[in-house]
């Protein structure tokens, strides 16, 4: 008699975890917004002056990403190394709420976007995202040194000028690549900058934020608690320095070596408060970071396609943003 698997935890619409280890990430929210989450193919043609294609970084891994190119004539770009969000247990990097994104980024900027698929939780618990961008990092490294090779990297990129950027989780995983990248000889790559967009930093105890500002689409409490219990190695609370970076587990700020930073919040973001925890303490300890905040905006609404289209202030707050990251790559 085949044992039929239970049910272990169900998270807002975008995931099912079972007792056999198995997870079911499919969409059964309402049905018009499931195309943001469906994967949008590679083309290595230009569309609307870009060409994207997927590399794998890791032949033992696996470990993939996807590159955005601009057709613009320019002799180097910028390369802008990205981290999806997702709570670390949904999302890939060929979601079209991305692409829609980072190819109008890409675009107008203009540079080289590298977006990292990152290995999700609960089946790759933290820190394996983290582990995965920071081997990103260390693959644009060897493409620096000539000790590998990826064409469009190679022959359109400026790895003078590699800056990380992050949604949500993968502003988590800025954090922690650019804490990583402080230790180490990174040349003849050179680390410009880093932007965290509405990092997923939080505490154990629930902020004033927290309880008293609106859910949005892409953060209810739930997501917070259920996405993180998942990710976070056993035992462990969200004061994990790579949930908590401001916390008393992780490494006191001052000590770290960070690349400028343009740290982006939205204004009616649910996790605002922690948020904010963490510049005041980049600017305590004498750090590189200007704030950048989008006004009457919920968090990582610059992926909402649907709101980008149909409301004129999430569209002039989505293009405000994006000529903020412009402004702050040039200076770089």
């Amino acid at each position: 008699m085949v044992q039929e698997k239970k049910l272990v935890e169900e998270v807002s619409g975008w995931l099912r975890a079972y007792d056999d280890g198995s997870v079911d990430r499919t969409w059964t929210g309402p049905p018009e917004v499931k195309f943001m989450a469906e994967p949008v193919s590679p083309h290595e043609h230009f569309i609307d002056g870009i060409a994207t294609r997927d590399v794998t970084i890791d032949q033992n891994s696996g470990l993939r990403a996807r590159i955005y190119l601009p057709e613009e004539e320019n002799p180097k770009f910028p390369i802008i190394l990205h981290f999806h969000g997702g709570g670390f247990c949904i999302s890939q990097a060929d979601w079209f709420m991305y692409y829609q994104f980072y190819t109008r980024l890409a675009k107008s900027i203009p540079a080289i976007v590298v977006s990292v698929y990152l290995r999700l939780a609960p089946e790759n618990k933290l820190p394996a995202a983290g582990d995965d961008g920071y081997a990103a990092l260390l693959w644009l490294k060897s493409l620096s040194k000539g000790e590998s090779n990826e064409p469009w990297l190679n022959t359109h990129g400026d790895f003078n000028r590699v800056f990380l950027i992050g949604d949500s989780s993968g502003g988590n995983i800025v954090h922690e690549v650019a804490t990583r990248s402080g230790f180490i000889d990174l040349n003849p790559l050179r680390l410009a900058g880093a932007i965290p967009i509405h990092p997923g930093f939080v505490r154990a105890q629930r902020s004033k934020s927290e309880l008293e500002q609106p859910e949005s689409p892409f953060l209810t409490l739930d997501m917070v608690d259920k996405f993180l219990a998942l990710a976070l190695p056993n035992g462990c609370t969200k004061d994990h320095p790579i949930t908590c970076p401001m916390g008393s587990f992780a490494p006191p700020i001052e000590t770290l070596n960070l690349p400028p930073l343009m740290y982006c919040v939205a204004e009616k973001d649910m996790i605002k408060d922690t948020e904010m925890e963490y510049y005041e303490l980049l600017k305590k300890a004498n750090k590189d970071v200007e704030l950048f905040i989008s006004t009457e905006m919920g968090h990582s609404f610059y992926l909402n396609k649907i709101a980008i289209d149909t409301d004129p202030v999430t569209a002039a707050q989505t293009s405000g943003l994006m000529e903020g990251i412009k402004v702050f790559i040039n200076k770089h």
